[in-house]
């Protein structure tokens, strides 16, 4: 059985950072592509980013480039996001995915097999 299980989220200020986390299970996890995408209250999913099996191509939604970074270590079959300047648009539940993704669009949610429960992040202004 598939488990993906986010962690780090919370509540931080503006120009704020936090790390989120996605422990993996029950898939051969560096053959998965990983995303992280995030909904905010009333709105709908929306891709933030997404990295190879292998790790070494990156995707991300414009607004979020050069302030969060995704990276994975298929070691301990993990995969994170780094967020720094945090901003109040940045609010939303954040769930990772994982999808058996060779090539295409990673930001299309339909790609993705197996999605966590979320975490929330809440950035106050």
């Amino acid at each position: 059985q598939v488990q993906l299980v986010e962690s780090g989220g919370g509540l931080v200020q503006t120009g704020g950072s936090l790390r989120l986390s996605c422990a993996a299970s029950g898939l051969t996890f560096s053959t998965y592509a990983m995303g992280w995408f995030r909904q905010a209250p009333g709105k709908e999913r929306e891709f933030v980013a997404a990295v190879t099996g292998s790790g070494w191509s990156t995707f991300y939604l414009n607004s979020v480039k050069g302030r969060f970074t995704i990276s994975r270590d298929n070691a301990k079959n993990a995969l994170y996001l780094r967020m720094n300047s945090l901003k109040p648009e940045d609010t939303a539940d954040y769930y990772c995915a994982a999808g058996a993704i060779n090539a295409g669009v990673y930001g299309n949610p339909g790609l993705y097999t197996y999605w966590g429960q979320g975490t929330q992040v809440t950035v106050s202004s």
